[in-house]
Order: structure tokens, then C-alpha cells, then sequence
């Protein structure tokens, strides 16, 4: 009993944003001449968690929803990412940035290669570790050695990279069709695309089970390791950490390391995944809308989850929308735009609520 208040009391705030949220949404559909249920409907079925009407050839509700599952595994990767920096009181805006940089350094090593599928898959994700993972530390180092502010130094860093990798692309990697970088290979690929099981073609993304294998371990490492604890604790007071003994320049530097390397699984599952290219001069919002997903799932590992699949299901939802319900697509980013104004107010929100609670307990005790 105690276990399940517990949980309500952590999800009541992101619940109350969420239902507020969709009936503000509402309420803006209803204004445009559409009915609010059948576009909410249409969200569900464009993103496989409803059936169509119909289908078209070796398509179904299950792969619109392996479509969906492929979508929002990146996002799942960058929310972490998030997580991690905040814990310890840090502010990982470059999540897109190293989302870039692992990327594009793995389509290099790895994605214009020659190695088959066994090799090239797990070396994908290793390099996207690896590759996110000092950018990270960089940022962290900055930040411990010389005291830079870690927004300024990865907002910086994500210039740096869009940049960068633009003029590489543009240079030697460009695709003169489609003006993207060359399409890598389909053994370095780590979702299998138009795959056929039975009579179905479907696109199966590889990365949701490290992904949701990730969740876990970044779960565990917050809440039940030393580690944890520590960035817990430097999150809340650096001065009171520091004068308890934990080494907060190191702290700050392994979070922001854990951070960049869950930002690089992010790239390489979203670049060798999801699209397979890279648009040059492009700096994706998957890492800035991972920013207000962390903060919709309270910076919980598993409450990140099902706010990455609330989100993601608006946006990949949203064309679908447009055909089924006639109403914009651009209403989907409202939506979005005003959970996540909600979920930014979740604080005042609960602060607010435990005011309120305490003004109740005050009246019952003159009582």
C-alpha cells in the first residue's frame, strides 16, 4: 500500500499536466471545426496503437507500430541522457550535438565499411559510446576545471559539430541525388528495414531492446549505487557534497560522460537507424525535446518511457491526423508545445499542491 502511494504520488503531477494539456488541445481543435476524440483517435491510429480502416499492401497495425517503436527509440536514449546531467544538477543542452557527432563518426568507421552485420552492428554502438562519451567529458571538464557554464560549452559544442560534420558531408560524403550524406550499409544499419515476417513488411528496430535494457541500468545506477547517490548529492548541494567528502569535479565529470554516451546511443540509433543519412547544416530537436520529455517522466527512468511514447506518439501521429480528422498537422506540435509547458510547471504545480495539503492539515489540527 505504502509502495503504490508512493508511485501515485510521483505520477499525479505529470498526469494532471498530461490531462490538462490534452484538454487544452481540445479545446484549440474543437475552434478549428474539428471534433477533438476523432483527431485524438486519428494521434492513436497513426502511430499503430489503433486500426485503420484499411491498409495498404504487406501493411498493418503492426507495422505502423514497429514504425512507431523505431521513431521513438532515440528519444528514449536522449531523455536518459537528460536524466543523468540533471541529477547532478548539470544542463545537457548539446544532447543533439553529440547525437550528430556519434553519427556521423560511426557512418564513417563503420557505415561506409565493408564489415558484415555480426561486426559492424555492435561496433556501431560502440563507437557511439565512445564518441558521445567524450564529447560529455569535455563538457564536464570544462566545467570542473575552469568553471564554464555547461549550457554555454555544449550549445557551443553543437555548432561546432553541425558545422563540422556539414562540411565533411558536403566534401566527401555527399549524396548528389538526394544532397544528404551517402546511405550506409544495411549490415551497419541497426534497424532492419522493410523487413518480411509472414506476409508483412516491417521496419524492426534493433535498438528498442538495448534501449529498454539501458532504462534499467540507468535506473539502477541512480538509485542504487554510490554513484547514484553521489550525483544525487551533489545535485542538490555542491558545498554540502564537497563538505561531506565526495569529489564533486569528478562527479560532475562521470555524469556528464554517462550523459554524452547515452546521447551518442541516441545518434547512432537515430543516424543508423531511424533515417540512415545525415542532412548536413541540420541540428535535430530530438535532443532538445528530450529536455521536456526527462522533465515530463519526473527524470525517472521508467517515467521517461511512457512520456518518450506520449510525445512521440503526437508527432508521428501527426500526418495521419491530418488525413483522417482534417486538422493540421502543425496542431500535433501545439499539443506537444503545451504538454510541454505543463510539464515545465511541474514544480510550481506540486508546490502548490503540498501548500494546499499543508494549509488542510493546519485547519484540521485547530480543529
Amino acid at each position: 500500500m505504502k509502495q503504490f502511494k508512493k508511485i501515485f504520488q510521483a505520477v499525479k503531477v505529470p498526469l494532471l499536466a498530461i490531462l490538462c494539456s490534452l484538454i487544452v488541445g481540445g479545446i484549440i481543435i474543437a475552434i478549428t471545426g474539428s471534433n477533438p476524440f476523432r483527431a485524438y483517435y486519428a494521434l492513436l491510429q497513426g502511430s499503430g496503437l489503433a486500426p485503420k480502416g484499411s491498409y495498404a499492401g504487406h501493411k498493418s497495425m503492426l507495422t505502423d507500430f514497429m514504425s512507431y517503436v523505431n521513431y521513438f527509440t532515440p528519444m528514449i536514449f536522449a531523455a536518459l541522457a537528460v536524466a543523468v546531467a540533471l541529477r547532478a544538477g548539470l544542463f545537457n543542452i548539446g544532447v543533439s550535438g553529440q547525437m550528430l557527432a556519434a553519427g556521423f563518426t560511426a557512418s564513417v568507421i563503420v557505415g561506409y565499411s565493408e564489415l558484415n552485420a555480426v561486426i559492424a552492428k555492435p561496433l556501431v554502438i560502440v563507437i557511439g559510446i565512445v564518441v558521445g562519451g567524450l564529447a560529455g567529458a569535455l563538457i564536464g571538464f570544462l566545467k570542473y576545471k575552469f568553471n564554464i557554464n555547461e549550457v554555454v560549452s555544449s550549445i557551443m559544442l553543437n555548432y561546432i559539430f553541425q558545422y563540422v560534420v556539414s562540411f565533411f558531408i558536403n566534401t566527401y560524403f555527399v549524396d548528389p541525388v538526394s544532397r544528404q550524406s551517402k546511405e550506409i550499409s544495411k549490415a551497419s544499419r541497426l534497424t532492419l528495414m522493410d523487413t518480411m515476417v509472414g506476409d508483412l513488411k516491417m521496419d524492426i528496430p534493433l535498438g528498442i531492446i538495448l534501449a529498454l535494457l539501458t532504462v534499467y541500468l540507468v535506473w539502477f545506477l541512480l538509485e542504487k549505487t554510490k554513484l547514484g547517490y553521489e550525483l544525487k548529492a551533489v545535485g542538490f548541494s555542491r558545498s554540502a557534497a564537497k563538505y561531506a567528502g565526495i569529489r564533486v569535479g569528478k562527479s560532475m565529470v562521470l555524469s556528464m560522460t554517462v550523459s554524452g554516451a547515452l546521447a551518442g546511443l541516441a545518434g547512432v540509433t537515430y543516424y543508423l537507424g531511424y533515417v540512415g543519412s545525415i542532412q548536413p547544416k541540420v541540428l535535430i530537436s530530438t535532443g532538445f525535446d528530450a529536455i521536456a520529455v526527462s522533465l515530463l517522466g519526473n527524470n525517472n527512468p521508467f517515467g521517461i518511457v511512457f512520456s518518450t511514447m506520449l510525445i512521440t506518439m503526437i508527432g508521428k501521429g501527426g500526418t495521419y491526423m491530418k488525413s483522417a480528422a482534417g486538422v493540421d498537422a502543425e496542431i500535433a506540435s501545439v499539443i506537444t508545445g503545451i504538454i510541454l509547458l505543463f510539464s515545465a510547471c511541474n514544480v510550481y504545480i506540486k508546490w502548490k499542491m503540498e501548500a494546499k495539503k499543508r494549509e488542510n492539515t493546519s485547519a484540521k489540527e485547530e480543529k
